[in-house]
């Protein structure tokens, strides 16, 4: 913007510059003209009086050798005293034609005082002389074209130089104006950026023409009014999940009430880490956009093998763990993480036949990321490896594999599924999260592989 604005400023201003210079240069020649024609003028009617009474007496050549000389010099225009039998005193300038040059002569004898354009160029300024002796004389000065137009190319070097001042002058402005349309335009596009990486807060400042104020203007309502929306979503959300506490603790009490202990115990624990859900639940409802996720992969994949395993044992799954034993960080909140690692857990849990194995497996690749794999011996998927969400080849809701490609994507990370020969394989991959204001601690690099459990009956 700001260079297309500077190319039209420029053109617009030499265009008009143009129109008046052009006009303007014309008029300073035609003034310089005009005036040394007056200057010659004036100068043949001083010489023309002075001779006046000279002529009339017997000694008129000598006199008239002393005025003309006097008049004439250097740079001066050539002034000659034509007498009435065609005598000429002083410098005798020839133009183009004998006839030519005669005819002016002839005609101010007759009185009359002009000025002649001859073919050559230059201006001839003739004066009569009244009074003189043996009939009328003529005073003629010859201005050549240099002495006509004296001093234009002066006028017209200081006329460009006012128009280059011009032209220099209105790119300046230009400048200023454009830096000012563009620092306005890019402060909104900043705000617009901010918005879009999840700064609900940030406000564009009015400021630029009134077009620019008036985007700023709506973007801000538009902020404000997306800020709203997604507060009353979280708050619309957070109360659906808090209306789960009555049933699940309606459960609770429910499970209280089994004769067996150990199984009592047991969907205890389960209703517990469902509360335990539910609760992060509402507190992902209310956690607002700018936080900055982290977490340690390998400890989350860890601790959500480690949940299902009994479920895993009472299907007779071996089950198997690989993690480096320092962090992996990642920039996605453990609840998330979890949550992912769970959908995947549960969809080998759901739709591969008991005693089927499976094993999580988190790496660092040689680019830095972080790896989570979960690999499982079963038949395989029965349909597309990605379906779309809400769509399942094995009769379920079609949301589990979504939930882990949406954890994945959203981080900036890629999700793959894919029917292997040995079964099915789903890798989700993070980039690394962004260092915190704490270095992390030096921790050596290792595996750890755990023993599967045994195998019941």
């Amino acid at each position: 913007m700001r260079r297309s604005l500077l190319l039209l400023t420029a053109a617009t201003t030499a265009l008009v510059l143009t129109a008046l210079l052009v006009p303007l240069t014309l008029l300073t020649r035609s003034h310089a003209a005009d005036r040394a024609t007056a200057e010659a003028t004036a100068r043949a009617q001083w010489v023309a009086h002075a001779l006046g009474p000279a002529l009339a007496t017997a000694d008129e050549r000598e006199t008239a050798e002393q005025t003309v000389e006097s008049v004439n010099g250097k740079d001066l225009p050539a002034t000659s005293l034509i007498l009435a039998d065609d005598t000429v005193i002083g410098p005798r300038v020839r133009h183009r034609g004998a006839h030519q040059e005669s005819d002016p002569v002839r005609l101010a004898r007759t009185g009359r005082a002009f000025t002649y354009e001859p073919e050559s160029g230059g201006r001839l300024v003739l004066v009569p002389v009244q009074g003189a002796k043996n009939g009328t004389a003529v005073v003629q000065v010859t201005l050549s074209e240099r002495q006509l137009y004296a001093g234009t190319l002066a006028s017209w070097l200081v006329l460009a130089g006012i128009g280059v001042g011009l032209v220099l002058l209105g790119l300046l402005l230009a400048d200023r104006l454009g830096a000012r349309l563009v620092g306005a335009t890019r402060r909104l596009a900043r705000t617009a950026d901010r918005l879009a990486a999840g700064d609900l807060t940030a406000r564009a400042t009015p400021e630029g023409p009134p077009e620019l104020r008036l985007v700023a203007r709506e973007l801000n309502r538009l902020a404000a009014r997306i800020d709203t929306l997604l507060a009353a979503e979280r708050e619309n959300a957070a109360d659906l999940a808090h209306r789960l506490r009555t049933p699940v603790a309606a459960l609770r009490l429910d499970a209280e009430t089994l004769r067996n202990p150990e199984e009592a115990h047991r969907i205890a624990a389960d209703v517990l880490a469902l509360e335990h859900s539910v609760d992060d639940v509402i507190r992902k409802a209310r956690r607002p956009l700018r936080e900055a996720p982290r977490a340690d992969l390998a400890a989350v994949a860890r601790e959500r093998t480690a949940f299902w395993a009994p479920l895993a044992e009472d299907q007779n799954r071996a089950t198997g763990t690989t993690t480096p034993a320092h962090a992996v960080p990642v920039p996605v909140p453990a609840d998330e993480l979890g949550a992912a690692l769970d959908a995947l857990i549960g969809n080998v849990l759901d739709h591969t036949p008991h005693g089927t194995p499976f094993t999580v497996t988190v790496r660092r690749t040689a680019a830095g990321e972080a790896e989570l794999t979960v690999a499982d011996e079963g038949p395989g998927f029965p349909g597309p490896a990605s379906p779309a969400r809400g769509t399942s080849g094995a009769g379920s809701t079609g949301l589990g594999l979504d939930i882990a490609r949406r954890t994945a994507q959203e981080a900036d990370g890629r999700f793959e599924a894919a029917s292997t020969a040995d079964g099915a394989r789903v890798t989700l991959t993070f980039p690394p999260a962004p260092e915190t204001g704490t270095p992390p601690g030096k921790t050596q690099s290792g595996e750890t592989q755990s023993a599967p459990p045994a195998p019941t009956g």
